[in-house]
């Protein structure tokens, strides 16, 4: 072991236990992100959600907080005493984080995650993604976000697997769909397209795992169910009740089709040593078209041209890079007070 990973782990064993909050506007997007980075540290982690109001929700990043929910106000997400380390994401969360690094005389060690569209250093330490423009002496970028799909629960999920996944024949394909947003549409060839991969697994005898999200539009769904129903015994819908068996369904894919509107679970997708592809909707810009250029470059993840594919890859899983990174600069942080 070399001297800067000796000073790594000092850092981490630094940081390991200290209290945090997770502070965001309750998004899943930006709450999964937030807690895997906490757990990557070790942080003991008290989940806080701002709702600002109409006026202060739309002067975010860049407005004060709704007064309604300033510390000293009953209910309040930022009511002291306030934490060693705060994880935040999402612009309505920035005007919160300011002020607890404010209102804490600079003694809590903030963090973000993903663009601010303010000045990076609202925050001690901010990650983006490398599509993202954003950089600076405290700007941390990496392919893909933090997030909770590790090995060890990859590893879990194999020992110990769910009945509803562990009935279906092999090879499972695992489905992850999102949704209608800003730059993307799911159009009727989308649909044809999506349902298209789960007949295919369908007709070579093989299973299809599927996992929507709150965006996914209902027409699609409801398609989806009709071509499970004719085919239970080959596929699995996941209807939004109960736990979602996420992690089961990446640890038990031999290939994985994501969406490309979410960069989330393309992350959380090449984090497992399964082929990636990619499926496209209607849509797009030229942030997103960056990213998955990167992800392709990499060889961590093709482009869905139609057809399931197999290739030999490994995981991609930048989350200890950035919490290494993380712990090395609150050492520093810690080492000037």
């Amino acid at each position: 072991m070399n001297a800067a990973s000796d000073n790594v782990q000092i850092a981490r064993k630094m940081l390991a236990g200290a209290s945090c909050w997770v502070l965001t506007d309750g998004k899943a997007g930006d709450v999964a992100p937030c807690l895997g980075l906490a757990q990557a540290l070790g942080l003991v982690v008290e989940t806080r959600v701002v709702r600002p109001r109409g006026l202060f929700a739309l002067l975010a990043p860049r407005g004060p907080i709704d007064p309604a929910e300033r510390p000293n106000e009953p209910g309040s997400p930022i009511a002291p005493p306030y934490p060693q380390a705060l994880i935040a994401s999402g612009r309505r969360a920035v005007p919160y984080l300011r002020h607890v690094r404010r209102a804490s005389g600079g003694k809590t060690f903030t963090i973000f995650l993903k663009d601010p569209r303010v000045d990076p250093r609202v925050a001690d330490v901010v990650w983006v993604a490398e599509h993202d423009r954003m950089r600076g002496e405290n700007v941390i970028a990496t392919l893909a976000a933090p997030h909770l799909v590790t090995h060890v629960a990859l590893s879990a999920a194999r020992e110990n697997p769910d009945p509803r996944i562990a009935a279906l024949p092999e090879p499972r394909m695992a489905l992850l769909i999102g949704g209608a947003s800003r730059h993307y549409d799911f159009l009727e060839k989308d649909a044809i397209s999506l349902i298209g991969v789960v007949e295919s697994m369908i007709l070579t005898g093989g299973s299809a795992m599927i996992t929507p999200s709150r965006r996914t539009p209902r027409e699609l769904l409801a398609r989806l169910r009709g071509v499970c129903a004719d085919a239970p015994k080959h596929t699995f819908l996941w209807d939004g009740t109960g736990d979602n068996p996420y992690i089961q369904m990446l640890a038990h894919a031999s290939t994985i089709v994501v969406t490309a509107d979410s960069t989330n679970m393309v992350g959380e997708a090449i984090a497992t040593d399964a082929p990636v592809m990619i499926y496209e909707p209607t849509g797009g810009n030229a942030r997103l078209a960056r990213f998955i250029r990167a992800v392709v470059a990499s060889g961590r993840a093709r482009r869905w041209h139609g057809r399931l594919e197999s290739w030999p890859c490994l995981a991609h899983d930048d989350t200890p890079t950035i919490a290494d990174e993380i712990a090395r600069r609150y050492a520093l942080f810690r080492a000037e007070r």
